[in-house]
């Protein structure tokens, strides 16, 4: 008897917390008699249901046709191939796309050369300088409570991988750069996750501490040489984990074959990034964007969207696709290769290195429609700049107008076609948001829209993350 008197209360109070659901849009009996009827008028569904259930959504939707057709691998316009690299279990993408558009430049000027930079000597920099940012954005907002949406933006990202090429711009000159083979990469500059995940708990603990100091009104001398006396904890974590950062180191410059070119000279990365660089970065270029949500030839910025407290901001300005394409054209017909990023896991057929529209028909399967246009995709979080790569080639038709374009990505030489990828130029346009161009292909119109001043944006804008 106590049993169902028991058994009879918890069904009344499902009941009731069911019914309490269903006053304000919650799922009722009859909506979901209703949605189980239209399941059941589609014979195909229990089929269907037995394939995708057990096997890859992608085979099942993959294109066949599209499949079983060769890939075009020639380019009417192509840069020189250079070494691919590989930034393993990393979101690094941004550094690896930013030092092999500068090696290429160093030797398209040097023919004979072959050359790589070092991800992980310029990696620590980036980490300590971004650990700084953070800790200074916490006394910055010190006097706001800890549930502002600015306050709580620090605490919540207090150190990441990610980027744009604002930040080689901004950390190169700075710390110089040096050779691969110098300053090699580590098991954590590989696989950073757990590193960055422990800095940031020390990062946050610190942030509390300065937060106390800033509250009970010390001096403005004190609390710099408390983030300083942190930052020295934060230089020992990224020490021991990506190595000591190289000060001085000999090195002979190698032809493609990897033979010596002329003898070995002292460096620092300094003066290394003097002799394959030389000017500054800032100034030099533009980065430019395809935002259909706003107004074309302006320009966006957000504020402590950078990797130095003491940086720039990346500002963008925001260009038609077809303006866009004819500033890459005439960067690749110069030989040089830009900066890029997309919405690389869209569409993609990685194992082939091909990113169409028609590679996959998800909607078939589905028996649905995914309509959405690019602007409709930004708005929702359902689209966005993921991942930077080097633009490195296009296939123009008679008309000029590009077919497919080429890009030199860090996912290793084993990946796609032979470490590149090849896009359809209606793929491009969809899913490809920023470029990096020297200054001198863009048009006197463009370089003055450039130069107006910023829109300044929130840092939580689905365009504003950092490349991965």
């Amino acid at each position: 008897m106590k049993k169902n008197l028991i058994l009879t209360l918890c069904l009344a109070g499902g009941l009731m917390t069911v019914s309490a659901q269903t006053k304000n849009g919650g799922i009722s009996q009859q909506m979901l008699q209703d949605i189980q009827k239209e399941q059941l008028s589609k014979p195909t569904n229990k089929a269907l249901l037995n394939a995708i259930s057990g096997l890859s959504i992608d085979d099942l939707a993959k294109n066949y046709q599209t499949a079983a057709r060769p890939i075009d691998n020639n380019f009417s316009i192509e840069t020189r191939k250079q070494s691919i690299t590989n930034q393993r279990s990393s979101g690094r993408c941004w550094m690896f796309s930013g030092l092999n558009v500068l090696r290429s430049n160093y030797m398209q000027q040097h023919d004979s050369v072959s050359i790589e930079f070092s991800q992980a000597y310029l990696f620590f920099w980036d980490q300590l300088e971004k650990s700084n940012l953070m800790l200074q954005g916490v006394i910055d907002t010190g006097k706001k409570p800890i549930d502002d949406p600015l306050v709580q933006f620090f605490f919540h990202h207090p150190i990441n991988d990610g980027g744009t090429f604002c930040g080689v711009a901004d950390l190169a000159p700075k710390y110089g750069i040096v050779p691969s083979d110098v300053q090699p990469e580590t098991f954590t500059s590989n696989s950073t996750s757990r590193a960055r995940s422990l800095i940031s708990s020390k990062l946050r603990e610190f942030g509390l501490e300065l937060r106390d100091m800033v509250a009970k009104k010390q001096s403005a001398a004190a609390i710099n040489k408390a983030k300083t006396k942190m930052l020295s904890q934060i230089y020992r974590m990224l020490e021991m984990t990506l190595g000591s950062p190289v000060q001085k180191f000999t090195y002979s410059f190698k032809d493609k074959n990897g033979k010596p070119l002329g003898e070995p000279k002292e460096y620092t990365p300094l003066s290394f990034y003097q002799e394959v660089v030389g000017a500054p970065l800032k100034g030099s270029f533009i980065m430019v964007m395809n935002d259909p949500r706003r107004e074309y030839f302006k320009t966006y910025e957000v504020e402590y969207d950078r990797h130095t407290y003491d940086g720039t901001n990346w500002k963008y300005l925001n260009l038609p696709m077809e303006e866009i394409e004819k500033l890459a054209i005439a960067s690749l017909k110069d030989g040089r290769k830009m900066y890029s990023s997309y919405d690389v896991g869209k569409l993609l057929d990685r194992k082939r290195g091909y990113a169409a529209l028609d590679n996959f028909d998800y909607g078939s399967i589905f028996d649905t429609t995914f309509g959405m246009n690019k602007a409709q995709r930004i708005y929702t979080f359902d689209s966005g700049s993921t991942h930077a790569m080097t633009l490195t080639a296009v296939d123009l038709d008679a008309q000029g107008n590009p077919v497919k374009w080429k890009v030199e990505n860090s996912w290793g030489a084993d990946s796609g076609q032979r470490g590149y990828l090849i896009m359809t130029a209606d793929w491009f346009r969809e899913y490809m948001f920023r470029l990096v161009v020297n200054k001198k292909y863009a048009s006197e119109t463009i370089l003055k829209a450039f130069d107006t001043a910023p829109v300044m944006l929130t840092y939580d804008d689905p365009l504003f993350l950092p490349d991965e």
